[in-house]
């Protein structure tokens, strides 16, 4: 019936006091609502279960026993695309298959206008009363519902809450007076019309882990991480969906790290093109280069079961983060674009704090290394420097709650997904803000870069995969990147991975003529770098081109007695030697030595640096009494200044081991190379180039002393690394060959050994292009191989080639050339050529003997001769590593000592 009122004709004009007038008043009543039959329990999830669902290990298992708890609220956080909304479908499905008795509600709650359309459905499918009702409060009225006790169990499921800024605002405070709407009060958020029933439960998924914190207690958080391999493997293969190679799936799901949204998508893209497609190729194009890498995961495929406001792309996923964070924490938005360009592991916290007060140059830091700023903070500073490390934690905590980064175990560094860093990356290079970062990322981490020396290696080694990054990077203008390149060949080089320290050496010097000029500090500088770098690598023609430059550069920059004039001229001498140019090497080493004495001192390390590598010209020379007498005098010095473990002190005892060697005294030598051992192993592992050294010379010892089985097993341990780590044709790697091919020989394996000798020889020519020194040794050990083989005419060849090469390269009074001339005189004996072989001795002993090669003569001469038949030459098969200066800054030099790594094959 409908309802109205009129007034009569003299009611008209301005009403004053009582009317006497005639009203007519029609009343309506509004049309009560029907009943509604109340529906069994039901399911509002959107979405159909998935046939091909893989289960996170136990999550699901860990998600059911929480939720049996009364009143549970449970949050599923992770990164977006990991599958946290695939589990809350998958477990929703279980419950009804379960407990059809129990409700379930859907919810998309990524803002306001959804999480209430999501509300409106419930109401709608329970059919509330009371709900068509525009005045009516729906959120009250689904609270109302979901507390009755009487309705039953339920689970309501709240999906993709990743900001909840909506959920803490009162819903109708813009709507409605101060007293309130039609059943709830003006002041009551969103989030207090989630009930907390003993008969319901409430599952949210978030990327935010601070939301989750903010919803429900610590312990009821579920992380959700990405697959392990085989559930990955799965998963790939379900949604395939047709026959591929395991171990490409393996590979593909591994460079998609296991993210299954990342996976969904590259079975989606192969499915959809194939046959034209396949796992192989989408592989090879994935790692052809990070551009094809974004062009692929931003690939949509549509998928079943995720809203239709979600991205399919992961890195649209991702990216829809990185907005929030820029416009809810833009300072953890600039750390985020900053750790996009490091290494995705060890990302260090020094590298990040002040990374917004980056410095453009640092070209004065490596002039002045040393430098501090004398200014002291003041109060206000210190209230300054407080505030910014709040703020970077503050930053750090916005990044971990999206599960942007991880904290690793020592809680100073951070790890990433690579993935999520190439979506940053896109995405600031669509905010033009790409080459910023870049630049930020550079300069951030040639500030932090230590000079490498070794007392910086655990530093270096926690930022050296940040430096090998870097190195990609095309910015030839920027100076911080040459000083970053710089400093990591320097550590490199130092750890033994020539071949990226002569890359980087390579490339910051190219970098510094352009931007310094060809004869600046800095370019010289580099010059030395590359020049020691080229010698360890074997390149003895490159590495003089290099030092030659240096010493003509220093000189005219610095004048002849400048401390960096000196070193240059030591690292000079070095290559002189390695390339057999002893005569010329020792002249350049005693001129370094008598600089550094007169300018440093003779306690200073350069100069004891230069006193080692004197020794070790003399050692060559077959000086070796003088030899020791430098060598115990750097120990000395060294053991003093640096300390008993220092590597300079073990290259000494190194040094000192082998002179002690070369005159027979092989319980002594073996003792100093054990000494060296355990510090190298304890400084830099079982596998530093200073450590393998010296393993292969204690098994020199050993075969020396009868222990060929012990020194063969050392050897083939250096060698298989050595096969990793350097070129075919090394020269220390030959040199380790001729130790194993000599502990063969004393076991009678003669046939190996002698292939092992002719690939040195041949390795050798390659290396010195011809009769060299370094080859002597492998000569004359090919000589006792062909020798135990019968072969006596061949090994005459060899014997006679050795002493004709020592003759004229060392001299006739040298004790390698007495040596050679008793091992002809051997051969000849075996072959019945008695008389010669008596002439050839008799010449030995008329030769005459100086105190400096008696020794090792006599100790050669009085072995037993059926044993030298069979003795392998070993005792030079690999001299110590040299100590050389590294130039860099204001040429630190006790800081600045190195060890050689040449060899005499």
């Amino acid at each position: 019936m409908e309802h109205t009122i009129s007034f009569g004709e003299r009611n008209a004009g301005l009403q004053v006091g009582v009317s006497n007038a005639s009203i007519t008043a029609n009343f309506y009543s509004q049309q009560p609502e029907s009943p509604e039959t109340p529906p069994s329990p039901l399911s509002t999830v959107p979405f159909r279960r998935d046939p091909d669902f893989v289960e996170h290990g136990t999550l699901l298992d860990l998600i059911h026993e929480k939720c049996l708890a009364p009143a549970s609220r449970i949050a599923l956080v992770g990164l977006g695309g990991v599958g946290k909304s695939q589990l809350a479908i998958e477990y929703s499905h279980r419950v009804r298959e379960h407990s059809p008795e129990t409700w379930v509600f859907w919810i998309h709650a990524s803002n306001i206008a959804r999480f209430e359309q999501g509300f409106r459905e419930i109401a709608d499918r329970v059919k509330i009363a009371g709900r068509q009702d525009p005045e009516a409060n729906i959120y009250q009225l689904v609270h109302e519902w979901l507390q009755d006790g009487r309705k039953g169990r339920w689970v309501l499921i709240l999906d993709n809450v990743d900001d909840d800024h909506f959920l803490r605002r009162a819903p109708f405070i813009r709507q409605h007076s101060v007293e309130g709407d039609k059943n709830g009060s003006p002041d009551r958020p969103l989030w207090a019309y989630l009930p907390q029933s003993t008969h319901g439960s409430l599952m949210i998924t978030t990327r935010n882990r601070a939301v989750a914190l903010r919803m429900v207690e610590e312990r009821d958080i579920i992380t959700v991480h990405p697959m392990d391999g085989n559930d990955a493997q799965t998963l790939f293969e379900a949604k395939l969906g047709m026959p591929e190679n395991l171990e490409g799936i393996m590979k593909l799901t591994a460079a998609l790290e296991y993210m299954p949204l990342a996976i969904v998508q590259a079975a989606s893209y192969i499915r959809q093109r194939a046959p034209r497609s396949s796992v192989k190729q989408y592989l090879q194009q994935f790692e052809s280069s990070d551009s094809r890498k974004l062009s692929l995961l931003e690939h949509e495929d549509g998928r079943l079961r995720r809203d239709w406001e979600a991205k399919n792309s992961i890195i649209r996923t991702w990216q829809i983060s990185f907005d929030h964070i820029l416009q809810e924490r833009p300072s953890a938005a600039n750390l985020l674009a900053l750790m996009s360009f490091f290494d995705r592991q060890g990302i260090h916290q020094c590298l990040l704090q002040d990374f917004s007060h980056v410095k453009t140059s640092n070209t004065d830091q490596e002039r002045h290394p040393d430098a501090v700023d004398s200014h002291k903070m003041d109060n206000t500073d210190s209230l300054v420097q407080s505030n910014m490390d709040d703020r970077f934690e503050d930053d750090i905590c916005t990044l971990r709650n999206f599960s942007f980064i991880t904290a690793n175990a020592d809680a100073a560094s951070f790890r990433m997904h690579r993935l999520v860093q190439l979506a940053m990356q896109k995405w600031l290079e669509a905010h033009g803000q790409l080459e910023r970062w870049k630049l930020s990322f550079i300069r951030s981490l040639a500030r932090e870069f230590p000079p490498g020396e070794f007392e910086d290696w655990a530093k270096c080694q926690l930022l050296y995969p940040h430096a090998k990054l870097a190195m990609l990077e095309q910015l030839d203008t920027e100076d911080s990147l040459a000083l970053l390149l710089h400093k990591a060949a320097i550590y490199a080089w130092r750890k033994g991975d020539l071949n990226e320290a002569e890359d980087m050496a390579v490339k910051a010097l190219k970098m510094r003529e352009t931007l310094s000029g060809k004869e600046s500090f800095e370019t010289l500088n580099s010059i030395n770098l590359l020049g020691l770098v080229l010698d360890d690598q074997g390149k003895y023609d490159e590495a003089l081109v290099m030092h030659r430059r240096a010493v003509a550069g220093f000189k005219k920059l610095l004048g002849t007695d400048h401390h960096c004039s000196l070193v240059s001229l030591n690292n000079l001498g070095l290559v002189l030697r390695s390339r057999g140019e002893h005569e010329e090497a020792e002249t350049m080493l005693r001129k370094a030595l008598a600089g550094s004495e007169k300018i440093l001192g003779l306690d200073h390390p350069t100069t004891l640096m230069c006193i080692g590598n004197l020794g070790t010209i003399l050692t060559l020379r077959g000086k070796y009494m003088e030899a020791e007498i430098l060598y115990r005098e750097a120990l000395s010095g060294f053991a003093k200044t640096c300390g008993d473990d220092h590597p300079s002190t073990l290259t000494s005892v190194h040094k000192l081991a082998l002179v002690v060697k070369l005159q027979g005294r092989f319980d002594e030598a073996e003792m100093l190379y054990r000494r060296a051992l355990a510090g190298y192993e304890k400084m830099a592992g079982i596998d530093h180039p200073d450590m393998l050294m010296s393993t292969s010379e204690l098994g020199s010892v050993l075969g020396y002393q009868g222990k060929y089985q012990e020194a063969e097993v050392m050897n083939r341990q250096v060698l298989a690394s050595y096969e990793k780590r350097l070129r075919a044709n090394h020269p220390v790697k030959l040199a380790a060959m001729n130790n194993l091919a000599s502990a063969l020989m004393g076991q009678g394996k003669y046939e190996e050994a002698e292939g092992l000798l002719q690939q040195i020889l041949t390795g050798s020519q390659e290396v010195f292009g011809g009769d060299h020194p370094g080859i002597l040794t492998s000569v004359d050990n090919l000589g006792f191989a062909l020798a135990g083989l019968g072969k006596y005419k061949d090994a005459e060849t060899m014997h006679q080639r050795a002493l004709a090469m020592r003759q004229k390269y060392l001299g006739a009074e040298h004790p390698d050339t007495l040596v050679s001339m008793r091992h002809l005189s051997d051969n000849w004996k075996t072959q019945g050529r008695d008389i010669e072989a008596i002439e050839l001795l008799q010449r030995v002993v008329r030769l005459k003997c100086t105190p400096n090669n008696l020794p090792m003569v006599i100790t050669l001469l009085n072995r037993d001769n059926t044993r030298q038949a069979i003795l392998p030459n070993s005792r030079k098969a690999m001299l110590p590593r040299s100590s050389r200066i590294n130039l860099h800054s204001k040429c630190r030099t006790k800081n600045s000592l190195v060890r050689r790594r040449t060899v005499d094959v």
